[in-house]
């Protein structure tokens, strides 16, 4: 059926401090909008050593007991690819925000807020999720034929 799946990895973890998350302003390439740090999993780290890094290269914070919080994927069939996100959720951390980031401006702002700014379909459809009891689940099936978002199917666990 399938010969080789291409699979990729990816984390993004949320910081909390209170009623506040940490989130970038992210104004380049084709990806922009407000979004949690994280970013790409290097072969052979884990995924966690991989979501720590990540915070570390984009925020300047040290961040520790990261909490599970669920699966984004996107599949695409017809090119064979699976980009699996997976997501954290952290209130631990130390040290001091980089003056000037790689991936755009830092910004601690309100959950309540979040959901009023610029962001991604992606990140606005979990963002919630971070923030609820349990671990979910999101598959995204690519419609490779229309270069967009096809079936959506989302579990809550």
């Amino acid at each position: 059926m399938y010969d080789v799946v291409n699979y990729k990895i990816w984390t993004v973890c949320m910081i909390q401090d209170g009623d506040k998350v940490l989130l970038l302003d992210r104004q380049h390439d084709h990806f922009k909008g407000f979004i949690p740090p994280g970013g790409q999993v290097d072969f052979p780290e884990s995924i966690v050593e991989g979501a720590i890094r990540e915070v570390r290269e984009e925020t300047g914070l040290e961040v520790e007991n990261l909490v599970y919080k669920g699966l984004y994927e996107y599949v695409n069939p017809v090119a064979n690819d699976r980009y699996m996100i997976f997501n954290y959720l952290t209130k631990d951390f130390t040290g001091e925000l980089l003056d000037n980031p790689p991936e755009g401006k830092l910004v601690w702002a309100p959950i309540e807020d979040c959901l009023n700014l610029p962001m991604q379909q992606s990140i606005r459809r979990r963002f919630p999720l971070f923030f609820e009891e349990g671990t979910f689940e999101i598959q995204v099936t690519w419609d490779d034929a229309n270069n967009r978002e096809g079936e959506v199917r989302i579990r809550r666990t």
